[in-house]
This record gives C-alpha cells, sequence and structure tokens, in this order.
C-alpha cells in the first residue's frame, strides 16, 4: 500500500512541472515512507510513495511491462497474484510484488482485467505506445483516491484530496468499482453484483457457509512480509477477525517468518468499555495485547491534525477517526506496518442499532445496499486515512467480493432483528461462529450489543466533543450557518466546529461538495431516518441515539438481549481445521 500521484497529459514536460509534481507527491509522504518514485513520459507524470510489505527489497514502483512501454503506479493488495502469474507464463516479472502483474494482464486483455484482480487497489496505467492511460479503484472504495480536472486539459489522479486540491479547476472522489479510460474519456463500472441493483435476494441462510466464506478472506489478507497484527475493539467484529486470524496463522508463511503470536491492539478512555471486552478477547485467544489509553484533552489535541488527514467534515467519520489515529502512530512506533480490522460488517448485515427499526426486509436490505455503496465515504475513508496518517496499512477481511457475494445473497429475512425471537443485529454473523466443541469467543462477546466505534472507546469521548465545540461556536454564529455554509449547512456547534478547521485546509468549492451530507441517526442514511418519527428530533451519529434500543441511550435505559439459540455441532472447515 501506498501513496499514488499521476498528472496526465498537462502539456508541460518541463523541469519546473517535475519538480512540482514531485512537491505534491511529498505531500503524501505520510502514506509510503519506505520509497519515493516518479516516471515522466513526455508530459505525464506518475508519482509513487512506497509503504512496503510484500517483497520490500526489490517491489519499488512505478512497475513496468518486460519493455517499459506500459508504466503502472499502484496502491494496492493483489491476493491472487500467485494465481495470476500462473496465467502469464509467456511474461517476465521484474519483482515479486503482488501489484506486478496489473501491467501484464493489461498486455493480455486490455482494458477488461480489472475484474480478474482479487484485492484492494487504486492504480494509474500509462500505455506509451498509443499515450493512453486507465484508472481504476477497488470495488468498495477501501483504498482512497480522487480525479481532478485542470484548466490546461491534464487529468489529475491522487490518493488524497491535497495531492491535487491546488492545482485542479475541478476535483472529487473517484468511485469505487469504476474505471477511467482516456479513449472514451469516461467512467465505466467493472464492479457489478447482483446486489447492486438492490433486488431482494432469496437463497436460504447457510451458516457453515458463510464461517467458511469469511475464514478465506482473512486468510488471504496475511500475505506480508513484514510484521503485522490486529485491531481488537471487543464488538464482534474486530473479535472475530481476531479469533479466525489467530486460529489460523500458525499455517500461514506469515508465522514462518514472524512466528504464530498474534499482536493485538485496542484504544479508549479510562474505563472505557472496548478496553475490558478487549482484553477479555485477548486473553481468550491468546494474543499479545497491547492496550493504548488516551485523555478526551489528547483526542481535541488533535482533531487539526485528524480533519487535514481524513479531509472530510463528516462529525461521526471525525470522532471515529480521532482515537484510531491516535491508535495507529502507537502502532507504528512499535514496527508493525499493517493491521486487520473489522469494518464492513454493519454494513452488510444490518449491524447499526438503527436497523432494530426497519420495517421489512425489503427495506432491510435496500439499506444495506446503500450503507455498502456509501463506505468509501464514511468507514473505508476512516480507516484508510486515520491509519496511513502514520504509515500503517488497514486489511478489511469483512470488505472481501467473495465474503459480500455470500453475504449479501442471503435472504434478508435472516438478518432481521427480531427481539422476541432472541435475535438481535447481526445475529446470522453470530450464529455462524457460534460453535459450542470449538468457539471462537466467549459467549457473552460473541452476543455484545453493538458499540459504535465513537462510543465504545468511552462514552465521555462523545460528550467532550460536545462541551469543546460548545466553547468555540456560539448561538449567534449558528444562526448564520446557512449563510456561511449554504452546502451542507451544519446543525450543530460541534459540526460547524469541525467545518470551520476543514475550510481552512480545503477551502476550494470540490473540497466541500466531496463530503457526504444529509440527516442521520445513528449512523443512519437518510432514508432510514423516516423508519422512526421520534429520530427526526434527534438526529446525532452516536449509537446512544437510537432510542429504546441502544442499553445506554440518550433519555432511556434498556437491557440488552441475549440470545439463547446455539448452533449445533459442524463439520470440518474447508481449511482443515475441526470446528
Amino acid at each position: 500500500m501506498c501513496g499514488i500521484l499521476a498528472v496526465l497529459g498537462c502539456s508541460d514536460s518541463s523541469q519546473a512541472k517535475r519538480v512540482r509534481v514531485l512537491e505534491l507527491s511529498r505531500r503524501l509522504k505520510h502514506r509510503g515512507p519506505d520509497w519515493s518514485g516518479l516516471h515522466q513520459y513526455g508530459d505525464n507524470y506518475l508519482a509513487h510513495q512506497r509503504l512496503a510489505i510484500v517483497d520490500p527489497a526489490s517491489g519499488d514502483q512505478p512497475l513496468f511491462n518486460e519493455d517499459k512501454t506500459v508504466v503502472v503506479t499502484v496502491n494496492g493488495e493483489i491476493y491472487n497474484h500467485e494465481e495470476l502469474r500462473k496465467q502469464l507464463p509467456n511474461h517476465t516479472f521484474r519483482t515479486g510484488s503482488d501489484c506486478d502483474v496489473i501491467a501484464h494482464l493489461y498486455e493480455e486483455h486490455g482494458e477488461n482485467f480489472v475484474d480478474m484482480l482479487d484485492g484492494i487497489f487504486s492504480f494509474v496505467l500509462l500505455d506509451t505506445r498509443d499515450n493512453s492511460f486507465i484508472v481504476a479503484r477497488d470495488a468498495i472504495g477501501v483504498t482512497s483516491l480522487y480525479i481532478g480536472w485542470g484548466l490546461d486539459g491534464s487529468v489529475w489522479i491522487s490518493s488524497e484530496l491535497k495531492g491535487l486540491n491546488d492545482d485542479c479547476e475541478h476535483f472529487e472522489s473517484f468511485p469505487p468499482g469504476h474505471l477511467y479510460s482516456s479513449k472514451e474519456r469516461a467512467f465505466r463500472r467493472w464492479y457489478n453484483p447482483p446486489w447492486f441493483s438492490e433486488a431482494i435476494p432469496s437463497a436460504p441462510y447457510d451458516p457453515l457457509a458463510l464461517r467458511h466464506a469469511f475464514e478465506k478472506a482473512v486468510v488471504k489478507r496475511l500475505m506480508t512480509d513484514v510484521p503485522f497484527g490486529v485491531l481488537l475493539s471487543g464488538g464482534l467484529d474486530s473479535s472475530l477477525v481476531a479469533a479466525v486470524t489467530a486460529r489460523y496463522l500458525a499455517g500461514t508463511n506469515a508465522a514462518k517468518q514472524w512466528g504464530t503470536k498474534l499482536h493485538s491492539f485496542c484504544v479508549g478512555l479510562e474505563g472505557a468499555p472496548d478496553l475490558k471486552a478487549a482484553k477479555e478477547v485477548a486473553d481468550y485467544i491468546g494474543t499479545v495485547h497491547h492496550e493504548f489509553h488516551y485523555t478526551v484533552q489528547d483526542g481535541i489535541d488533535a482533531i487539526e491534525d485528524v480533519i487535514y488527514h481524513i479531509e472530510t467534515y463528516d462529525v461521526t467519520t471525525i470522532r471515529a477517526s480521532i482515537p484510531m489515529f491516535l491508535m495507529s502512530r502507537k502502532i507504528k512506533s512499535l514496527g508493525v506496518k499493517w493491521v486487520i480490522s473489522g469494518e464492513g460488517s454493519d454494513e452488510i448485515f444490518g449491524g447499526y442499532l438503527y436497523f432494530h427499526k426497519a420495517p421489512n426486509k425489503e427495506e432491510f436490505h435496500q439499506e444495506t445496499c446503500r450503507k455498502i455503496k456509501a463506505l468509501h465515504k464514511y468507514d473505508c475513508l476512516r480507516a484508510n486515512k486515520s491509519t496511513f496518517a502514520w504509515g500503517l496499512e488497514a486489511r478489511v477481511p469483512f470488505l472481501d467480493k467473495d465474503f459480500i457475494r455470500v453475504a449479501m445473497n442471503i435472504d434478508p429475512e435472516y438478518k432481521m432483528i427480531k427481539k422476541e425471537e432472541g435475535r438481535i443485529e447481526k445475529w446470522v454473523l453470530r450464529r455462524a461462529f457460534d460453535d459450542e466443541e470449538h468457539p471462537y469467543l466467549p459467549k457473552h462477546i460473541l452476543y455484545r450489543q453493538k458499540e459504535q466505534f465513537s462510543d465504545g472507546v468511552g462514552y465521555g469521548w462523545i460528550d467532550g466533543l460536545k462541551a469543546h465545540a460548545e466553547k468555540h461556536v456560539t448561538d449567534r454564529m449558528m444562526l448564520n450557518a446557512a449563510n456561511i455554509f449554504p452546502f451542507n449547512t451544519p446543525t450543530t456547534k460541534e459540526a460547524y466546529y469541525y467545518r470551520m478547521i476543514f475550510e481552512r485546509f480545503f477551502p476550494q468549492n470540490s473540497a466541500r461538495l466531496s463530503v457526504p451530507g444529509g440527516p442521520s441517526v445513528a449512523c443512519s442514511t437518510a432514508k432510514a431516518v423516516e423508519w422512526d418519527a421520534a429520530w427526526s428530533n434527534n438526529l446525532d451519529p452516536s449509537g446512544r441515539a437510537a432510542l429504546g434500543v441502544h442499553a445506554s441511550a440518550y433519555g432511556n435505559q434498556v437491557k440488552a438481549v441475549e440470545p439463547e439459540k446455539i448452533i449445533p455441532k459442524m463439520e470440518v472447515s474447508p481449511l482443515g481445521v475441526a470446528i
């Protein structure tokens, strides 16, 4: 993983332009501290900042085909690169990098090879034979990417806004699952799964198939030549990621290089719900656990740095990014280069607490589709940029293409939350890993109520942020909010405070347009706010805004449901472990 910057067709091949591209590329150096590269072909520039994880000795970029007529700069991990190499017997590879297959696949298949890649990626490919280029981003948008256009007709590509916002007339987020072709001067979607149409699936729920698909997604992400760990909040998603990683690590090449002891990491305020649960999970699965504490003041002091790095003014993203940003710095200081994380599960399975109010399975499923499509603006953006601020990569097995296909093909009736039947949020995932003979997790962790990350690090965290904003944003300022910020007008003092900071770093209209908006409760889309009339008076992204659902909800107390249903005895997993 790394940072990429490309300027294509800028009608300027001067030394001054080369220096400017290098200067902009250095803005992304935090993403790739291990190597900097720049390739110029006429008025095209491909720059790269590398975080070396696979083949750190020889995998520096840009990468080329045999005669160097095809040039590629990539930010990503291609998990099936070894199988793809076998499909290219007549090609010679210069490096052992997983991304080295891209130029050769293009030679064989033209622009239609992208769907063959199993992984996360953003890349720019320049074909010097006809001076054409293509740009592509992974299916869900796990890697960050932006595109901009200059007045001189140039096209700019950057892993972050700060690489192009000062030089482009217009810029925007590059849509995930899409390819941009210079020949067509247009985007086209290369990722076309059945769920994208939001048609209601009807496949019966198979807990073993779901479990095996997730195990495979985790194991394929253990591709590494450098030290790694797992983020462990003590919630369901990160705990399952950690438990599966710990169970299968011994049989991987990673274990041969770095040993079988898995390191886990957690962050929170003193006494936070996540810290206690994470420690219990770590002891249960046998990880070397690292617990990091921060104070509300530590987080407040980091707000400006975080907004600069994550490039958004979205309230829920900033709330969750700050502790992740602080934790990532600590993790990197220990010599770790990448971590596995649990993002994506809530979107796929309807794990947010507002899903309790979904009126029927059709709306439940359509909301999960909307949430997955928007991940690149929220959780993927947070996970990618909060970690890469310190040169740390986050891998997300829940967003594996094959796993999403299996999970989104389940009849959503099985995902519906039915407390009277003991079915809480993400019941299908919990049941899939509820194994009495070879348990993955303690039962109460497996059925722990959903805590959004910004809540789980300590309930005092959000309250502290609101109090800080209250000191800096007056009532008079809020009265003029619509005149100062006519687009995505902030409706709270906290949102106004973040917006002021964002606009100081990114004053361009394109920048403010790149951030999503609209009403939300407990991380819902605007459409789902309609599910409960009371929510319109309590619009806050915290999980505690789901009145009548969260055990520590704003203004009420309810008891969490503990399901009693146990999955029957299971057979042997496809990875060869008796379960």
